[in-house]
């Protein structure tokens, strides 16, 4: 799933289409009906740890038809299996809707791109209408191309991922969007006081929520207080912080906790730069059998009881664990 940088990323491309309008649609999904934004206008974007937020508005020639596609029902979240593809719609056998004055619900395939829901209120067609998009695993958006397989998957199987939607505006340039959650909301839920690439991200509440008395790892996934991190971004912190993913946060010094929390904001922000400037990430402890030290590392799935377990990547030699009576003592870098 991408982590916050992905994300922000992502809400840059969008950004450049604000003001334009939806001149035609097109993408695999079933719950979603790309028709359904035919003559819309793209009218803002806002981003928020993982989630990105686009508001559509219907156009006066949609208003004055009395039939804005956003004024029909809308289906309760439902989740769409990732299915066949028995029938391509990309760039070359893309099923393309173009406006008319009645956009019958597209017959597409199943995408192999994960899951799907769509959801929440269905006001009057004149009401801005906020799309929220949630990405799951290699969840993307593509400006003006679209993505093209690298290898074979385990079925031997070379065709190119299919778009859940894709967006043409009257600029001429096209949005594609890959493996992703949709579902209408009234407003952005946006909360920069927990968004780690936010100005006004809060440390204090950060830094209060990791002294509690669980597996900090546990809590630097909690989109509550670091909306915007991910496995990777948890691991790499951890290990730059010289502190074992199982630490009890309420065992750690103050000091610990500030220079976690300084990795996290500064891995992010240097992710997030490198992004721009087309430069990888380097990782120097996620996916890696050795760390910068040379030393072994251990790779064990953590999470909390009866919830998710996300694979976590350590080096006990430089994250040493010690027993739950004494303060961790972990490098600091």
């Amino acid at each position: 799933m991408p982590e916050g940088p992905s994300v922000r990323k992502y809400h840059h491309l969008v950004s450049g289409f604000v003001g334009q309008q939806v001149i035609k649609t097109g993408g695999s999904s079933k719950m979603l009906n790309p028709a359904s934004f035919q003559s819309l206008w793209l009218q803002d974007t806002q981003v928020h740890g993982k989630k990105l937020f686009l508001r559509f508005d219907p156009g006066e020639e949609t208003r004055s038809r009395g039939n804005s596609p956003l004024s029909e029902p809308l289906e309760g979240e439902r989740k769409e299996e990732a299915g066949n593809q028995k029938q391509a719609v990309g760039s070359d056998s893309q099923k393309i809707s173009v406006p008319s004055s009645r956009s019958p619900e597209p017959v597409v395939p199943n995408g192999d791109d994960g899951l799907e829901c769509l959801g929440g209120d269905s006001p009057a067609g004149d009401a801005e209408r906020w799309l929220q998009v949630r990405f799951g695993l290699f969840g993307s958006i593509w400006m003006n191309e679209f993505s093209r397989t690298k290898k074979a998957n385990k079925k031997g199987d070379w065709r190119d991922p299919i778009p859940r939607l894709v967006l043409y505006f009257d600029s001429g340039g096209f949005l594609a969007f890959y493996n992703c959650q949709m579902s209408w909301s009234s407003s952005p839920v946006v909360k920069p006081n927990s968004d780690i690439l936010s100005e006004k991200f809060q440390r204090g509440q950060a830094l209060e929520a990791l002294g509690q008395e669980q597996p900090v790892c546990y809590t630097l996934l909690d989109q509550r207080y670091f909306s915007g991190v991910g496995n990777i971004i948890k691991n790499e912190a951890l290990y730059r912080a010289g502190i074992h993913p199982l630490s009890l946060g309420s065992l750690l010094s103050p000091l610990q906790l500030d220079v976690l929390v300084d990795h996290v904001v500064e891995f992010s922000a240097d992710w997030l730069q490198g992004k721009f400037q087309g430069r990888q990430q380097h990782k120097q402890i996620y996916q890696k059998e050795q760390c910068p030290a040379g030393h072994q590392v251990m790779k064990e799935a953590f999470g909390p009881p009866g919830g998710f377990q996300r694979l976590t990547w350590w080096c006990p030699q430089c994250q040493p664990k010690l027993p739950p009576d004494k303060p961790e003592q972990g490098q600091l870098s």
